[in-house]
């Protein structure tokens, strides 16, 4: 039974892609195919045997496998070594089995494919799979997998970068001395590398020159000489991690285990081609203004820094252009991502998904007057305030939504429903808790709230003529082999409101940015809709005080969402101006927009659409008016031509009347 589970395993474990995913680092393209980066924790600069020293190879095999080429994967002394230790751990009940006994090929097993864990099961599978390794390689290609792919400590991968770590010179140029070195390194990198304990590094290189002699390595005479030769070190080694845009790449990571199911590890370490939706030009421009502190709200308390994220979208394919989660300096490999990961209130930027594209699919017209007073609702008597304590009345629709204004959104979501504009939000992708279902929901009132992935993937249906893509940053994932085992390059779509309903939001969308709350956020030259939104406080002494402002633009070609705040809620951006994020957002998009399409809105502003009709109004009237006037002018003087000739037929008869009555 062991025998057919040991077989199972080795069969079922990809021992053939063992090479490739060793010499491939995963890489990272972006939308063009075009390679944007590099993903990997356990990789070193891959050189070929020839290209590493004999030194190395007569170090390693003289200590960690005298018999390396004249066994088959494993070492059957070994294993009964590891067997009577085994026995003696059960009998002491430890659940674990001791080290050694393992040969070069079971070690370059355990590192690639088995876990750390010591127990019986897995030593089992190391051998079985040990024996396949053997089976699907030469011994030179399994000695050359093993150097490039041991550990050296300090982040060191791979003989030839330890070379450059430690010497400064390439694994081909090692001498005995600095070949034991490295050898004697492999069992315990942390305390025998020379640069961090250069005496306990010293006696194990001796340690391994004595090994090597008695291997027959070297002459007995040349021991002497080579242990008394000074540990001298210099580093040269220069890395580029090849992980440029550490939140984006970061989001891929993360899609690619909880949406497909792979490993971190498998991820990073097994020469995966990762097809992303990845613009660089877009990234490159948000990393640049992250980096720009005079873009950000001024630092608080003890040096409390302001945070921001941005997404960017694109809204004819659902996929994520750009992302960056936090401030440039902040990153941690996997850490908080602010752009897939925050969770705080949208404040108005909800008011299009929950309110006016319902209302306008519930008969509303962008043009239609609501009430903008203060006004009480319900049993708790909710009264919702303006932003700015300014009530006009009667106002059209494109405008309170252009102004924010809370208390018409309010009053909207309650004459079309709540349970209207709560199916919408959800339509819209966002997920809403049962108790978000109240008149705060115009607001953005969420038990849990959103992300700005979220909310940019949410407009992409106002960009894009109601119809939504799937997100996503992955398109395809490709192995070292060059088998497909992700293909995400077919997305699917969904029709979340009409184009008609789309088109007349984006109308009422484009005043946000062109006179209304998000004037002073509007980038130079271009024409984008979208809405801003705000928090207040909770928990700042002044809960008048915001904590977070969101800026949301889109064009045909791009969605940009962006959050700016702190991480906790006690500090406030109130009096920072356009460095409360308005800065921020306008030279985002004016550092996108120029690399997009192009594309123009079929539609153009409401109030636009008003003072066109306005004056066509006032022509018409015109028109009218001055055709009456040319009437009564006319009439005027055809009467005067009647009257005329009456009065000239008048005097002629009495002309003739008069030379009557003289004859």
């Amino acid at each position: 039974m062991i025998s057919v589970y040991g077989l199972f395993i080795a069969k079922k474990t990809n021992v053939k892609g063992l090479k490739s995913t060793l010499q491939t680092a995963t890489v990272v393209l972006d939308k063009n195919d075009v390679k944007a980066g590099a993903l990997y924790s356990q990789k070193g600069t891959w050189v070929a045997l020839k290209d590493i020293s004999p030194n190395v190879q007569n170090a390693v095999l003289s200590t960690e496998d005298r018999n390396f080429y004249h066994e088959y994967g494993f070492s059957v002394s070994g294993i009964a070594r590891a067997f009577v230790s085994n026995l003696k751990n059960k009998i002491l009940r430890r659940n674990y089995i001791s080290g050694g006994g393992s040969t070069l090929t079971q070690q370059l097993v355990k590192n690639a494919f088995l876990s750390q864990e010591q127990t019986l099961s897995r030593k089992l599978k190391e051998i079985y799979i040990a024996v396949q390794v053997e089976n699907d390689y030469s011994k030179d290609e399994i000695l050359t997998m093993y150097l490039n792919n041991a550990y050296f400590g300090n982040g060191v991968w791979g003989v030839e970068d330890a070379s450059e770590k430690y010497f400064g010179i390439h694994a081909s140029q090692l001498t005995v001395p600095q070949a034991a070195t490295l050898a004697g390194m492999l069992t315990n990198p942390a305390s025998f590398n020379p640069l961090d304990n250069p005496d306990a590094s010293t006696k194990r290189r001796n340690l391994v020159i004595r090994l090597m002699a008695e291997n027959k390595k070297i002459d007995e005479a040349q021991v002497s000489t080579y242990q008394n030769t000074p540990m001298n070190t210099y580093d040269n080694y220069e890395t580029d991690s090849g992980y440029r845009y550490p939140f984006y790449f970061d989001a891929v990571i993360s899609e690619a285990i909880h949406r497909y199911g792979l490993s971190e590890k498998d991820i990073m370490n097994k020469g995966y081609k990762i097809y992303t939706a990845l613009d660089q030009n877009y990234q490159q421009q948000l990393q640049q203004k992250f980096a720009d502190s005079s873009l950000f709200p001024s630092s608080q308390g003890n040096n409390i820094k302001a945070q921001g994220a941005s997404v960017a979208i694109d809204p004819k394919t659902g996929g994520v252009a750009a992302l960056v989660g936090g401030r440039s300096g902040t990153h941690v490999f996997r850490g908080y991502n602010r752009a897939t990961q925050l969770v705080r209130s949208p404040g108005s930027t909800i008011k299009p998904l929950a309110v006016y594209a319902p209302a306008l699919q519930a008969g509303y017209h962008y043009d239609s007057e609501v009430p903008d007073e203060l006004k009480a609702y319900g049993k708790n008597k909710y009264r919702p305030h303006n932003w700015n304590d300014i009530y006009e009345g009667q106002i059209p629709m494109y405008r309170a939504l252009a102004d924010s204004k809370n208390t018409s959104a309010v009053w909207l979501l309650n004459k079309i429903g709540v349970s209207r504009g709560y199916k919408s939000v959800e339509k819209f992708g966002i997920k809403l808790s049962a108790s978000d279902e109240n008149l705060s929901l115009a607001l953005g009132g969420l038990q849990k709230g959103v992300s700005p992935y979220e909310m940019a993937h949410a407009y992409t249906a106002f960009a894009n003529g109601g119809k939504m893509y799937d997100d996503h940053l992955i398109r395809k994932i490709v192995d070292s082999q060059g088998n497909i085992i992700v293909d995400n390059t077919k997305v699917d779509s969904r029709r979340v409101i009409s184009e008609k309903t789309a088109n007349e939001m984006t109308s009422m969308m484009i005043d946000v940015y062109k006179d209304g709350t998000g004037q002073s956020a509007k980038p130079a030259g271009y024409t984008i809709a979208g809405k801003t939104g705000s928090t207040e406080s909770l928990t700042a002494a002044n809960s008048s005080n915001e904590n977070d402002h969101w800026y949301i633009g889109y064009t045909p070609d791009i969605v940009l969402a962006t959050w700016i705040g702190f991480d906790s809620t006690q500090y406030s951006l109130s009096d920072e101006g356009t460095r409360g994020g308005a800065s921020l957002f306008k030279n985002e998009m004016e550092g996108i927009l120029p690399y997009t399409s192009g594309n123009t809105f079929k539609v153009k502003a409401a109030s636009t659409l008003v003072e066109t009709q306005n004056m066509d109004s006032s022509s018409v009237w015109g028109t009218f008016q001055k055709a009456g006037e040319n009437l009564n002018d006319s009439f005027t003087q055809n009467a005067s031509d009647i009257g005329e000739k009456i009065s000239n037929f008048l005097n002629n008869g009495k002309n003739m009347l008069e030379n009557f009555l003289r004859n």
